[in-house]
């Protein structure tokens, strides 16, 4: 059998780092993942997915994204079901991550809150090749005893 999720979306809120009370880190997040379609004169839609991270993982989510930070999530889908406080029984579904990653910029771990760069203005351009010409490439021999 299989159960796996990869998701690539923007956390709607800044996660929060709890311990449990055997010391166990874990973090619960929401993210929103636009739809790969959209219907003429529609706007884009949006399916937002909740998220559970333990131990390291769930560290490392606190510790390097925020609220709106890129983030790709693999894991496994899991639902539980438990009692409200008025005594209604839910059932909720969420990805509990074996891994994320970054997918676009990374958030400054001195900056308080996401703040997107302009990733495009720090990338140094690569020189142009189109002022050659073919005198500038040398003629191979023909060998039928190439090594691949």
């Amino acid at each position: 059998m299989l159960n796996r999720v990869i998701l690539m979306g923007r956390l709607v809120s800044d996660p929060e780092l709890k311990t449990t009370t055997s010391g166990i880190s874990v973090t619960s997040f929401r993210i929103a993942v636009d739809r790969s379609y959209v219907k003429a004169g529609a706007e884009r839609q949006a399916d937002f997915f909740d998220i559970v991270a333990w131990r390291n993982t769930a560290e490392f989510v606190c510790r390097n994204f925020g609220k709106g930070s890129l983030i790709a999530v693999d894991g496994q889908l899991q639902s539980r079901q438990y009692q409200a406080k008025d005594g209604s029984n839910r059932t909720v579904v969420e990805v509990v991550a074996d891994n994320v990653s970054f997918t676009g910029e990374r958030r400054d771990a001195a900056a308080s809150s996401y703040a997107p760069r302009d990733s495009y203005s720090q990338i140094p351009q690569a020189p142009s090749y189109s002022n050659g010409s073919v005198d500038d490439f040398q003629e191979m021999p023909l060998d039928d005893d190439l090594p691949f």
